[in-house]
């Protein structure tokens, strides 16, 4: 086609696969649909890409190899599997010493580093599309997704769909539209977040910590059950986990605490622990609503649930876990057990 690209490869990446997906299909236009080849690095080595584009076309046209997972494919446990090792670079990086003058290539990644051998053979030769949103942007991604589809999501309805829907961005993109469209222009909050929206990714811990500085331990219990249900990983895996989450709440509520005590604003709290605002104000209220003698108490309740996984109790792990949420929910005023 006469307005094909004239670059011979495309590397196109990053998390941010809304855009990722806008700019594969707006390469696509540029060629007919029988010119397209579509594959998965899953399925196809290097050089069978390499064959492909080398093959030519019936019809004449410029042609387009899209070449999708060429870094692999997340799985459940959030490993990376497949995709191309160093041979299956080293064949695309001869080709594109002397590609086919009539083939465009395009490669699609997720998660490939600019360091990496297949980034630096297509950028020498063609151009990359990286498109990445880091973790701490995803609250302000989220909010630009709202505001581009005209809708007014409070704060706490977009930290509550990420908590929702994790880190998918795809996902996300798909929960912004629903809840969008169904509130015609209202206001969207948290509670409207939570009614609408399946959990599509693990249960969020910030529910259990909610929980803990509500002092709620039926609720603690049931989000604690919910996760060790939900993930894929042995219940005694899903305790150590919970177990470090746990103690790393409990560092910020001390950091934020002795912070609050300096007079330092929940503003400038955020910037000190590299939070987002929003989070910081929520630990910031959570901290307030805790004694020094609480914070010490559960400092000690972990310390003891950290033996109790490390081998100093005969009981299950996730039992382990499950009392010290008991104790650490106790309201305040009330005796904690005795050391066992």
């Amino acid at each position: 086609m006469a307005d094909a690209p004239d670059e011979p490869v495309y590397l196109i990446t990053g998390s941010d696969r809304p855009k990722v997906e806008t700019a594969v299909d707006r390469l696509r236009g540029h060629f007919a649909p029988e010119a397209v080849e579509i594959a998965s690095a899953l399925d196809l080595t290097g050089e069978e890409a390499v064959a492909f584009c080398n093959a030519g076309s019936l019809f004449g046209d410029a042609r387009l190899v899209v070449v999708r997972d060429v870094d692999g494919r997340k799985e459940s446990e959030g490993r990376r599997k497949g995709g191309w090792k160093a041979a299956d670079v080293d064949a695309v990086s001869a080709y594109l010493s002397s590609p086919a003058p009539s083939t465009v290539l395009a490669l699609v990644a997720e998660e490939l580093k600019a360091s990496s051998a297949l980034w630096k053979a297509c950028g020498k030769v063609g151009r990359i599309l990286s498109y990445d949103v880091g973790k701490k942007d995803l609250h302000g991604w989220v909010a630009d997704q709202f505001r581009q589809r005209g809708a007014r999501a409070e704060p706490d309805a977009v930290a509550a769909l990420l908590q929702l829907v994790g880190a998918d961005l795809q996902a996300l993109k798909v929960e912004v539209d629903k809840l969008a469209t169904w509130a015609e222009g209202e206001p969207i909050g948290e509670r409207e977040v939570e009614a609408l929206v399946a959990p599509n990714a693990d249960v969020p811990i910030y529910e259990l910590t909610e929980a803990w500085s509500l002092h709620d331990a039926a609720r603690a219990l049931d989000v604690s059950e919910a996760i060790f249900e939900r993930e894929s990983r042995q219940r005694r895996d899903s305790a150590a986990r919970l177990a470090g989450a746990l103690g790393s709440h409990l560092g910020r509520l001390r950091s934020l605490k002795q912070l609050a005590a300096e007079g330092v604003k929940p503003k400038d709290v955020a910037e000190r622990l590299k939070l987002h605002p929003f989070r910081a104000q929520k630990l910031y209220g959570q901290a307030e609503g805790f004694s020094e003698d609480e914070l010490d108490d559960a400092m000690l309740r972990l310390a003891e649930l950290d033996g109790a996984l490390k081998g100093q109790s005969r009981l299950a792990p996730d039992l382990e876990v499950q009392r010290t949420l008991v104790d650490l929910t106790r309201p305040p005023g009330v005796a904690q057990p005795a050391a066992r």
